[in-house]
């Protein structure tokens, strides 16, 4: 299956589950100071996750066009040392504004990864937010629940806010998210190791291919006031 197929597939399939497709937003950003360039396929989308303007369509699926070097995540510093980080990349998105959110987003993430790309079923591994104290952050058991439905429990492992929390600055639109891996090995290397150990250990075979963030918080910057006293 080519680049070309994937893609029809993909936007196919989440036309079917009433998603109307917009098309790519430029790769050079036109209306939002805070970033060069397109670097994320929900930037087109900020509005809508801000509240500063409401959705006409609730549903949307689309392919996006992004360079990665700008905001926060600049991995212009990781091309060239594997196998999967790259200067310009293509992504595909569906998105949902007020509409569904966790349990259709996984739901649907299996069906057209199982069925439509018939991914061997086995050799999937799915990541959920293991919270963070710091940031006063609960680990994400809702998507925990909803994998334990499709995957067996040693295939679904807790991540870092690192790896499992989505953010694109210091501040905005945030939250967890579920990553899905798979295991492209052998059987002999994988009865020698199983896929769990080498999930987000940059291994070149087994690889993240599919990203699901449920953007639920808006970062705000913290204000700090000093007082300053003199004697008159």
């Amino acid at each position: 299956m080519n680049a070309k197929e994937i893609r029809a597939r993909f936007l196919s399939f989440f036309q079917e589950k009433e998603h109307s497709i917009v098309a790519s937003a430029p790769l050079v950003v036109k209306d939002d100071p805070t970033l060069m360039f397109t670097n994320a396929g929900m930037n087109q989308f900020k509005d809508f996750f801000l509240g500063n303007k409401k959705a006409k369509i609730t549903r949307i699926a689309d392919t996006q066009k992004c360079l990665r070097v700008s905001g926060k995540h600049n991995d212009l510093e990781e091309v060239g040392i594997d196998t999967y980080h790259h200067t310009m990349f293509e992504m595909l998105g569906n998105w949902s504004f007020g509409d569904y959110f966790k349990k259709e987003a996984i739901t649907w993430a299996w069906e057209l990864l199982t069925e439509v790309y018939k991914l061997p079923k086995d050799r999937i591994y799915a990541t959920v937010f293991g919270g963070d104290a710091s940031d006063r952050l609960d680990q994400d058991n809702e998507a925990y629940q909803l994998w334990k439905t499709l995957l067996p429990e040693d295939r679904i492992l807790y991540g870092s806010k690192k790896d499992n929390f989505w953010e694109m600055g210091d501040t905005g639109p945030c939250g967890p998210c579920s990553e899905l891996h798979i295991d492209l090995r052998s059987d002999e290397e994988v009865a020698n190791t199983p896929g769990r150990e080498l999930v987000n250990n940059d291994h070149p075979q087994v690889i993240e291919i599919w990203n699901l963030v449920f953007i639920q918080f808006n970062r705000k910057a913290m204000v700090i006031w000093k007082t300053c006293q003199t004697n008159m």
